[in-house]
């Protein structure tokens, strides 16, 4: 079974059903469903929370170099 991957709307497209996705709104899909709208600019990948989790600790690594000096 494929993993689901979030994804963040660049510029709107037809979502199926006479509905349109929206600016910033997040889909969680398949890479095979996005692949070709990240392709046309209408996708990005929205960070992982393994991303974001390395980003949030290298405050504290900077705050305890500064402590050791």
């Amino acid at each position: 079974m494929e993993l689901r991957q979030t994804y963040t709307v660049l510029v709107p497209f037809p979502t199926g059903g006479g509905h349109w996705s929206s600016v910033g709104q997040e889909l969680d899909l398949l890479d095979v469903e996005a692949s070709a709208l990240r392709s046309a600019g209408r996708l990005e990948l929205t960070k992982t929370e393994a991303v974001e989790s390395a980003s949030t600790s290298i405050p504290a690594k900077k705050a305890a170099a500064k402590k050791a000096e």
